[in-house]
């Protein structure tokens, strides 16, 4: 089994600064990427940040410049780091891996459960 547990999400004012953090845990062979995904009420789940082990990044345009994704591959854990927060950034923050758990298995998907970011104006 495998276990992605986030954590950092909360309350910001426009402007401020959160830090999100995702660990995976459980029987994990490989990660080829990790990244975050977001999900604003009444709109699809879309790509905010993606970090791959070769930590090549891509982030969306919406979020370029503000946000930064990391990944510590000892911890199997990724960050993102999200400055100049706006109203637009509130979602529930997903994070993502692309790993296998054994090594006679393709990648696949997993995900967290999620966790709330909310910016007020």
């Amino acid at each position: 089994q495998v276990q992605l547990v986030e954590s950092g999400g909360g309350l910001v004012q426009a402007g401020g600064s959160l830090r999100l953090s995702c660990a995976a845990s459980g029987s994990i062979v490989s990660i080829n990427s990790m990244g975050w995904y977001r999900q604003a009420p009444g709109k699809q789940r879309e790509l905010v940040a993606r970090i791959t082990s070769a930590v090549s990044t891509n982030y969306a345009d919406s979020v370029k410049g503000r946000f930064t994704i990391s990944r510590d591959n000892a911890k199997n854990t990724v960050y993102l780091q999200m400055s100049s927060l706006k109203p637009e950034d509130t979602g529930v923050y997903y994070c993502n891996a692309n790993l296998r758990t054994t090594r006679y298995t393709y990648y696949a998907d997993y995900w967290g459960q999620g966790t709330q970011v909310t910016v007020s104006s």
